[in-house]
């Protein structure tokens, strides 16, 4: 049955099938299998033939197009389901990626999201479903859809990557123009000779480097900046042989608020130092509803049972996934459900594992991550004399 769904998201569309890579995250609520099939959803988008990504682009600059553009290849570089992406120069001479948005997107993207809305409303009545925050995580789902649609926050999202992670040594976030770009056309610095297998054409040495670059940016977003990257798969994650993180599209970004961030650091703090119980009342404390039947006590005796188990362990026996996915059977056994502001951030991390493993298999995750937390924890926090 996960199978056949995966098929009919894709054969429904780009709206479904986004919004089945982002229902995969919800492990908390969803069946593991389910939610296993649901990550393997792929967007194979074909490109817009020359003839349209030209009426696009006269569409969005007029007369303009000539006066910024010195010249625009005809070949895409990137295809996706919202946009593709070509190579361009300005006038000035700099050397451009512009992100091109697909012609009526926008319409076909909403009336996909309103039948979204419409089969939830229709789902959320289902016995299965009874106590289950549906009507919640399709309203963030639908928003976290419409906000790729809004070039102008991306392109804001992408400046503040840049300039947040600019701390972080060796990370690579292109630049902005924004005078070149438009409401449905994002004009960013193009970085050349991007490839997925540079990595492994570099020495031992060099990949720790990106592997602690790629760590420590994922670890920035999430407890110290609070706009988290969630879409850090292997075509928006690069390394360069000069050892630079390159990290690109910020089109699927959530901003933490301030509380939310505390406690998603305050989280991996105490769990880095075993205190499983606070753990626990963070995950409650966080939560946005539950069950009829939820059992906090049960929760809160595994849940500690589990941070004891993996605290302190060693690099090569800590797994990420593991650890969130046996949290998230917890919360769905025990009846919490978890806030969607934070499940899509700890996605970042459970993107970028995989990732980071390959580069360096001793990469210890929760030594790293202790002076970040540090930073995160007390970011927030007035000064107490009295404590």
């Amino acid at each position: 049955m996960a199978q056949q769904l995966v098929a009919l998201l894709e054969r429904l569309g780009p709206a479904f099938i986004k919004a089945g890579q982002i229902l995969s995250t919800r492990r908390d609520m969803l069946p593991r299998i389910l939610c296993a099939s649901l990550c393997r959803l792929q967007e194979s988008a074909a490109p817009m033939s020359m003839e349209q990504a030209r009426e696009a682009l006269t569409a969005i600059y007029g007369p303009a197009l000539d006066t910024i553009f010195a010249e625009i290849d005809d070949q895409p570089v990137a295809s996706g389901s919202i946009a593709c992406v070509y190579r361009g120069r300005l006038k000035d001479g700099a050397e451009v990626a512009i992100k091109l948005q697909r012609p009526a997107i926008h319409d076909v993207m909403t009336t996909d999201l309103a039948l979204i809305t419409t089969v939830g409303a229709i789902l959320a009545k289902l016995p299965w479903f009874r106590g289950l925050p549906v009507h919640a995580v399709l309203d963030h789902l639908c928003d976290a859809i419409h906000a790729q649609l809004d070039f102008e926050r991306e392109g804001k999202h992408l400046g503040r990557l840049r300039a947040a992670l600019s701390s972080i040594p060796r990370v690579w976030v292109p630049k902005m123009y924004k005078e070149a770009s438009r409401g449905r056309a994002l004009v960013m610095e193009f970085i050349p000779e991007l490839d997925s297998r540079q990595a492994e054409r570099c020495p031992l040495s060099m990949r720790k480097r990106f592997a602690a670059g790629a760590l420590g940016a994922v670890y920035w977003m999430l407890f110290v900046d609070g706009l988290v990257h969630c879409d850090l798969h292997p075509g928006n994650v690069y390394f360069k042989q000069g050892g630079q993180v390159v990290i690109l599209d910020a089109g699927f970004s959530v901003q933490l608020t301030d509380k939310m961030r505390l406690l998603f650091a305050e989280f991996f703090l105490e769990m880095a130092l075993g205190r499983g119980g606070r753990c626990a009342e963070i995950v409650i404390k966080s939560a946005v509803g539950q069950r009829a039947d939820a059992d906090l006590d049960s929760f809160r005796l595994r849940l500690a049972d589990l941070i004891n188990r993996n605290s302190g362990l060693p690099a090569q026996e800590f797994s990420l996934i593991a650890f969130a996915t046996e949290m998230f059977e917890l919360q769905r056994k025990f009846g919490l459900h978890a806030a969607p502001e934070l499940v899509f951030p700890l996605l970042s991390l459970l993107t970028i594992e995989g990732t980071v493993r390959c580069l360096d298999p001793d990469m210890d995750f929760q030594e790293t991550a202790k002076p970040i937390l540090t930073q995160g924890v007390f970011k927030c926090r007035p000064f107490n004399a009295a404590s």
